[in-house]
């Protein structure tokens, strides 16, 4: 492989720019733009004082770590240029770097040289991009339990069980006379339901790492001026989105992130439901609505100082049969016009509030987290897939299990499962790596930033 070079910090000023280089040729290019006081020979985990020259011109004072192979990110020879930051002195050296040998590397291309080279396989490679991408920190400990292999042991378990389990049907083919069918019929359906509620783990983990990566979709609805702006800024505790009297103020979404205990929760802010002949403020309506019925979490504001009217009552019908919960604003007003027992067979969570005193805000956030079931969600000791790759994986192998069992208790011949077997096997090794297509592994990589 080429010797490859990219700069490995973010574009912008700042204290320390790193320089990242691999390759068979790695020493060979920074020994003729590098002079360390210590002229040493090259040696792992360490450190060397220098500057980095162009020709005779001094273009930085830098630190560089050296990382011998195969005891490497990349299992290659590898160096690190720690220069001042700034895109100016970062650009120059990698310029150096690039006149002198290496060629620029490709979004991700250190990771995909480490998957390639077997230090880690394929769910390990996609956790960096996931720990790099985290929003918050339950989201950041599972990507890190990944990335120590976590995914991975499991799926080897299933595998290992499966292959196993196939050796035993080669061994019935080839040697009929010494099998007792209902032994091994028995013996074969057991390892197939134990792996399939194993799968149906890593199944459900993926709803959770969805949460954990995406976060909930929380519409907040309501009519014109029950208090929704003022609920979401109090929320996000900042003057996000404009509150005045005037009713359809807010005519398109808005949408931010919040986090309660480690999950987050995209909430969005939708205009006020009602009828109106205002041809921009129709397009939020009918936004707003399309937006509560593909959420995860309702949040429904009404003004308590108001009657229900027909608007109210098309709100409500929004919530049926969904995760909801119900907020009667303006308690502050002390002029209730709105009767709790109405909202009831809507919602089970109903919740006075006043946006303007705060009070119910905290009773609201408990509420929150008790819907989201974040009990659920735990990264200690747990498998969460949160990549929707892995899930169409792990789905197509519970069909082809599935398959498996029924061919079996159909009283099929024994060998015709190991078709099935084959296919979970394939599946569960897109997973991890072991029967991936190229195709795959470059759009994988391809999200990943320069440099890592």
């Amino acid at each position: 492989m080429s010797t490859i070079v990219a700069i490995s910090t973010a574009p912008g000023i700042g204290g320390i720019g790193i320089i990242r280089m691999s390759g068979k040729d790695c020493f060979k290019i920074l020994n003729k733009i590098f002079k360390p006081i210590n002229n040493s020979t090259e040696k792992g985990y360490t450190i060397k004082y220098g500057k980095i020259f162009d020709g005779e011109e001094i273009i930085d004072e830098v630190l560089v770590s050296y990382f011998l192979e195969p005891k490497s990110y990349t299992t290659e020879n590898m160096c690190e240029i720690n220069s001042h930051g700034g895109n100016i002195i970062m650009k120059k050296i990698l310029d150096l770097c690039l006149k002198n040998g290496a060629e620029l590397a490709e979004p991700g291309e250190f990771t995909k040289r480490a998957f390639l080279n077997g230090r880690i396989d394929l769910t390990q490679a996609e956790a960096v991009i996931d720990i790099i991408n985290s929003k918050t920190d339950k989201e950041a400990e599972a990507s890190v339990n990944q990335l120590e292999g976590n995914l991975s042991k499991k799926i080897k378990e299933i595998r290992e069980d499966l292959i196993a389990g196939l050796a035993d049907i080669e061994v019935t083919i080839d040697y009929p006379e010494y099998d007792e069918v209902e032994v091994t019929n028995n013996k074969i359906i057991k390892m197939l339901e134990k792996n399939e509620n194993k799968l149906n783990k890593l199944e459900q983990a993926f709803t959770n790492g969805k949460i954990l990566r995406e976060g909930i979709k929380t519409a907040i609805i309501g009519r014109p001026n029950a208090g929704k702006s003022s609920l979401l800024n109090l929320l996000l505790n900042e003057e996000r989105a404009i509150v005045t009297d005037v009713e359809g103020t807010t005519r398109d979404t808005i949408e931010e992130y919040i986090t309660l205990d480690g999950i987050p929760f995209k909430v969005v802010d939708t205009a006020g439901i009602r009828e109106t002949e205002d041809t921009v403020e129709k397009i939020g309506v009918k936004k707003a609505i399309e937006i509560a019925n593909k959420s995860d979490l309702i949040i429904a504001i009404f003004d308590i100082s108001k009657e229900i009217n027909d608007e109210d009552k098309n709100i409500l019908n929004i919530l049926k049969n969904r995760n909801s919960i119900i907020l009667l604003n303006k308690i502050d007003l002390n002029n209730y016009l709105i009767n709790e027992e109405l909202f009831k067979e809507y919602s089970e969570n109903i919740i006075k509030i006043s946006t303007k005193t705060q009070e119910g805000i905290e009773d609201l956030i408990q509420v929150m987290k008790k819907l989201t079931q974040t009990d659920e969600i735990n990264v200690d000791g747990e498998n969460i897939v949160i990549n929707s790759r892995h899930k169409i994986s792990v789905v197509k192998a519970k069909e082809s299990l599935k398959k498996a069992i029924e061919t079996l208790e159909a009283g099929m011949p024994i060998d015709v499962i190991s078709i099935y077997i084959k296919e979970i096997l394939e599946e569960l090794g897109k997973i991890t790596g072991e029967s991936v297509t190229d195709d795959v592994i470059s759009e994988i990589f391809a999200k990943f930033c320069l440099g890592k």
